[in-house]
């Protein structure tokens, strides 16, 4: 959002007068009364219960995401927190665009995501670290080529950028090899390579580091606080290892039963407590609402943006 020559003068005659003014960082993502409801079939076991239910289909409701309000500026990087069916998955796949979100408002880099329009599709990537975007039988080389045409990037750029992130992540002796006969911790390497390659605006992680020794979470952990910081990127991540969210994050939103229950400072929300006491005390305190249950595994599966390019 532009400012005007006018509003500049008023700023400049107020700054003069002793006025002190802040220019906050825009938000890149901003949600308002966020819902989403999953309408489900069920029946009675058996061959009766099938038969009864070609002339009378019952359906239950399951609120995932309730009334989320979330604004993210351009730069941070925030953790996402919750249990297994928190609502963490269904809210990532609003805010992508790959599903749609009941009610509320939804804007992130402008977009309404669920357009899923090209422009809003090359600026942002996600990476999930039980589901691959890799091709197995190419090596990374090839792949990079295929998604530098999926994405349309210049060949400049994306030799510029290609040679940033295997200086990076130090992996030049395997980008001529086949990626099946890479390591966990090197696959994981390539796909963040791939997810930054066209340089998002902003980056979703899903559990990153799972599977990972001790040695590979903490190189990646490395390289994702080197890209939040040389290249702005905005970056919201999801795990389940409270070691990646207290080292890279900032800020942190709690989310239990599709509701936010904690939005601030990660230093505050853990102190010196374990962090499992923390998780255990904030997920009680937590009452889901009346009639609602939490769906994450209802969603449709998470695909990668490539396939609607």
């Amino acid at each position: 959002m532009f400012i005007k020559e006018h509003d500049r003068m008023v700023m400049l005659f107020l700054c003069k007068r002793g006025v002190s003014i802040m220019m906050n960082t825009k938000n890149v993502i901003e949600t308002r009364n966020l819902t989403k409801i999953y309408k489900r079939y069920v029946k009675k076991e058996g061959i009766g219960g099938s038969i009864a239910s070609l002339f009378r289909r019952e359906y239950v409701e399951k609120e995932a995401v309730s009334h989320m309000d979330l604004q993210i500026k351009e730069g941070e990087f925030v953790g996402l927190i919750g249990p297994n069916g928190a609502g963490k998955t269904t809210f990532i796949k609003m805010l992508t665009g790959i599903i749609a979100p009941t009610s509320g408002e939804i804007s992130v880099l402008g977009y309404y995501p669920n357009d899923m329009k090209n422009a809003f599709k090359k600026q942002y990537a996600v990476v999930m670290g039980q589901k691959s975007q890799l091709f197995y039988e190419l090596t990374t080389n090839d792949i990079l080529r295929l998604f530098k045409e999926i994405y349309e990037i210049p060949e400049h750029d994306f030799q510029r950028n290609k040679e940033y992130f295997i200086e990076l992540f130090g992996v030049r002796e395997l980008m001529d090899v086949q990626v099946r006969t890479l390591s966990l911790g090197e696959r994981m390497k390539m796909e963040l390579i791939v997810a930054l390659l066209h340089e998002p605006g902003i980056l979703f992680l899903d559990e990153p580091t799972i599977g990972l020794d001790v040695v590979a979470s903490k190189q990646i952990r490395k390289f994702l606080k080197e890209i939040n910081e040389e290249k702005k990127t905005t970056i919201l991540l999801t795990s389940h290892y409270m070691e990646d969210i207290r080292t890279l994050c900032k800020r942190s939103v709690v989310i239990n039963h599709g509701v936010k229950i904690y939005d601030g400072g990660t230093e505050a929300l853990f102190g010196d407590e374990e962090p499992a006491a923390v998780m255990e005390r904030l997920y009680g305190e937590a009452e889901p609402a009346v009639g609602s249950v939490p769906a994450d595994d209802a969603a449709a599966d998470c695909k990668s943006p490539k396939d609607d390019l």
